[in-house]
């Protein structure tokens, strides 16, 4: 467990810095499909919203392969076809999971 804190300590800090407050899990999976889509707009509907973090959940899991990108519609979002069920788990175990994820995205991102 303190593997994973020292490897989320620098996610965190890097978005507090960006932003001025330590986002919530909602925040950064809206941040990541923002990221994802290029789109980065001052108001967004709530079902935009959520499509967003849609995107981000699906864009996290598939670096594991639980999903990947079959296609685009004709306004560039993204469709994402599940490879493998993503294990059931407690809320505590899903957040821990995720951050795992976006630890892998950031660190990948910082590759790029």
């Amino acid at each position: 467990m303190e593997d994973f804190a020292q490897r989320w300590k620098p996610i965190e800090e890097m978005l507090t810095q960006r932003f001025g407050k330590t986002p919530n899990m909602e925040a950064i999976l809206f941040l990541i499909g923002m990221n994802e889509m290029n789109k980065f707009k001052k108001k967004y509907t709530k079902e935009q919203k959520q499509d967003l973090m849609h995107v981000a959940v699906c864009t996290l899991l598939s670096q594991s392969g639980y999903y990947e990108v079959e296609g685009y519609d004709q306004d560039g979002w993204p469709h994402f076809k599940e490879l493998q069920p993503v294990p059931k788990m407690g809320m505590a175990e899903q957040e821990l999971f995720l951050k795992e994820h976006v630890i892998a995205y950031f660190n990948h991102q910082e590759e790029e």
